[in-house]
C-alpha cells in the first residue's frame, strides 16, 4: 500500500519572499498556483519536482502582510527534504552566499542535517539521504522529495498511535522525539508537553497530508472516522481527493490520492504557469485576480520592495496605460477592499491600496474614534504627517508622479483624505471621495486650486447630513469640486462605479508614460 507524505501546506506573509525562497534558492517547480478551496480569495501555490508529484509538495496558503501565528504544540512545527548526500557542504555554502539563516551541519538520526530559516522564519531541514526523486528537478542537487515533518504535540503516544493508520510504524528514538517510518519517509513525532500551544498565523504550518492509494482508500478512511468529531467530508481538490481530521494532540491532518495530478489542467511543459481558481467563484472570476497578490519568478522583472510607513498592496493592469489609483478602505477593511471595485473603474490603472495603521477592535481604521463621536484630531494630524511621508517614499522608490495621482477613498478612508487635503494641501490634487464627510473639528484656510474632486453621497446614508459642510469647504478653498447625490446609502454599488467612470473619462490624468516596474 502507498504511504508517506503526499504534501505538507503552511502559511507565508510575503509571496515574492516566498518564491524567491522555494523556485528561487532551493530550485523546487512551482507546479500551481489556485485560488483557495476554502478561501478562493486566498492564493495557494504548490512546489515541488518536475512534475508536482506525491511526497515532493510544499504548499504555501498566501496571507500577504498578514499577522504572524506562534509555534506550539498541536501542529507540524518543521519539515525536511531530502538532498544527495554529498550535497551538503555545497548547499551551506550556497546558504551563506545567499545570506539565508542556517544553522549546522548536525546529525539526527544518523543523517546529516542543515537548519535553514525561510523568509517566515520556518524551519527547512536539508537532509542528506539518497532518496531518488519521481521526476528530477534540472539542478542535480536540488531536493528530491519531503524527508520528514516535526509534529508538535503534548500526547505523544496518542499521536503515534494515530499515525499507525496511515501507514506508520515506530523505529527509534532520539531524546524527546520518536521516529516513525513509512515506505517512503519519515515522521518524527516531538513530545512537548509544557510548551505553549500554537496560535494560527503566517509563518506557520496549517497542516500535513498522507497519501491514500486511491478514491476508495479515502472513503474507508473515512468510515473509520465516522464518529470522529473532527473529520470532515471527503473533498473534490480536482488535483486530489482528500479528507481532514485532526489527531489527538491537535495536529490537522489531510489524507489526499496521489491523482489525478497537477497535469489535469496544464501540460507537464506549463505547470504553474496559469492561475487556476475553484469551478464554483466563475461569477467573481476578473475580481479575484485582481485581489491575488502578484509576484515576479527569480529572475523575471519585478516591482521593488520597499519598506514604507503604511502597508501597500500593488495590482499592475496587463496593459497599464500609466494612471495610479491610490486606494483608502473604509472602517475595518484593508488593502484589497477597494482593489477590484478600482479594475471595473479603470481597468488599466495601477493600483495601489493601502491599510490604516489605527486599529479599532481588531479592525484597521485611518484614525481613532473617541468615546464621545468624535475623531481623535491629534491622531488625524499624526496619521496624515505618516501618509505624507508614504507618499513621498512611494514617489521615489516607485517613480509615482503625485500630481497626475487619484486617490479614491470610501467613508473613513474618503475621510482621512480630505484631511490629508486639508493639513498638506498641495499633497493631493485628484480624489473621488465616496461617502465622505469632514473629521477634523477645525478646517482651515488652504488653497487647493487646481485641485479636482468628485464627491459621492448617499441621500440614505446616515452621515450625509455631514457632507454639505465638506463640499462647502472645497469649494471655498479653489477646488474644482462635482458632488453627487446618490438614491443609495452608506454601501457602494454599481452607480458610484459609473460616476467614478465619467469623472475618470472627464477628468483623464496627463500621464507621459505607463508605469513599469523592473
Amino acid at each position: 500500500m502507498t504511504t508517506g507524505i503526499h504534501h505538507v501546506t503552511l502559511i507565508t506573509r510575503k509571496v515574492q519572499a516566498n518564491v524567491d525562497f522555494y523556485a528561487g534558492f532551493l530550485g523546487l517547480r512551482l507546479v500551481k498556483q489556485t485560488g483557495g478551496y476554502e478561501d478562493a480569495e486566498q492564493l495557494h501555490l504548490f512546489y515541488g519536482d518536475q512534475l508536482g508529484s506525491p511526497g515532493s509538495l510544499v504548499t504555501f496558503l498566501v496571507w500577504e502582510d498578514g499577522a504572524p501565528g506562534r509555534t506550539g504544540h498541536g501542529q507540524v512545527g518543521e519539515i525536511a527534504l531530502a538532498v544527495p548526500a554529498d550535497s551538503i557542504g555545497t548547499w551551506l555554502t550556497r546558504a551563506m552566499s545567499a545570506h539565508v539563516p542556517v544553522e549546522g551541519p548536525s546529525h539526527e538520526f544518523g543523517e546529516t542535517v542543515l537548519r535553514l530559516h525561510d523568509p517566515d522564519g520556518v524551519i527547512v531541514k536539508l537532509v542528506g539521504v539518497d532518496l531518488p526523486a519521481a521526476a528530477p528537478l534540472p539542478d542535480p542537487i536540488a531536493p528530491t522529495r519531503v524527508r520528514a515533518v516535526t509534529i508538535l504535540t503534548e500526547t505523544p503516544e496518542e499521536t503515534a498511535e494515530f499515525a499507525a493508520r496511515f501507514g506508520y510504524a515506530p523505529q527509534n528514538s532520539e531524546g524527546n522525539t520518536r521516529r516513525l517510518v513509512s515506505d517512503s519517509d519519515v515522521l518524527d513525532i516531538r513530545n512537548v508537553k509544557g510548551y505553549f500551544p500554537s496560535i494560527p498565523g503566517t509563518g506557520i504550518f496549517d497542516h500535513v497530508a498522507f497519501r491514500a492509494p486511491d478514491v476508495e482508500a479515502v472513503r474507508q478512511m473515512r468510515l473509520s472516522f465516522k464518529n470522529h468529531p473532527t473529520v470532515t467530508p471527503v473533498h473534490d481538490r480536482k488535483y486530489f481527493l482528500s479528507l481532514y481530521v485532526r489527531e489527538p494532540g491537535g495536529t490537522l491532518i489531510e489524507y489526499a490520492t496521489d491523482g489525478p495530478g497537477f497535469t489535469v489542467d496544464e501540460a507537464a511543459e506549463h505547470l504553474g504557469e496559469t492561475l487556476f481558481l475553484p469551478p464554483d467563484s466563475w461569477k467573481r472570476e476578473a475580481d479575484l485576480r485582481v485581489l491575488m497578490p502578484q509576484f515576479a519568478r527569480p529572475g523575471a522583472p519585478r516591482r521593488p520592495a520597499r519598506d514604507l510607513p503604511f502597508v501597500h498592496r500593488f495590482y499592475e493592469p496587463e496593459a497599464p496605460d500609466g494612471s495610479v489609483l491610490l486606494l483608502l478602505h473604509g472602517s475595518g477593511g484593508n488593502e484589497t477592499d477597494l482593489l477590484a471595485m478600482a479594475h471595473r473603474i479603470a481597468p488599466h490603472a495601477t493600483l495601489l491600496g493601502l491599510r490604516g495603521r489605527s486599529v479599532e477592535e481588531g479592525h484597521p481604521r485611518w484614525f481613532r474614534r473617541l468615546d464621545t463621536g468624535g475623531y481623535d484630531q491629534d491622531d488625524i494630524r499624526a496619521e496624515a504627517e505618516a501618509f505624507a511621508a508614504f507618499l513621498e517614499g512611494a514617489a521615489r522608490s516607485y517613480g509615482i508622479d503625485l500630481s497626475q495621482l487619484t486617490v479614491l477613498g470610501y467613508s473613513n478612508g474618503a475621510n482621512f483624505a480630505n484631511a490629508v487635503m486639508a493639513l498638506h494641501p498641495g499633497l493631493i490634487r485628484r480624489a473621488i471621495l465616496m461617502r465622505s464627510i469632514a473629521p477634523l473639528d477645525d478646517l482651515p484656510e488652504v488653497s487647493l486650486a487646481g485641485a479636482e474632486v468628485l464627491m459621492l453621497t448617499g441621500t440614505e446614508d446616515a452621515f450625509s447630513e455631514g457632507a454639505p459642510r465638506l463640499a462647502d469647504w472645497l469649494t471655498a478653498s479653489g477646488a474644482a469640486l462635482e458632488a453627487e447625490n446618490l438614491a443609495t446609502g452608506h454601501g457602494l454599488g454599481a452607480l458610484d462605479e459609473q460616476h467614478a467612470r465619467d469623472w475618470l473619462e472627464r477628468h483623464p490624468p496627463e500621464v507621459e508614460a505607463p508605469l513599469v516596474f523592473s
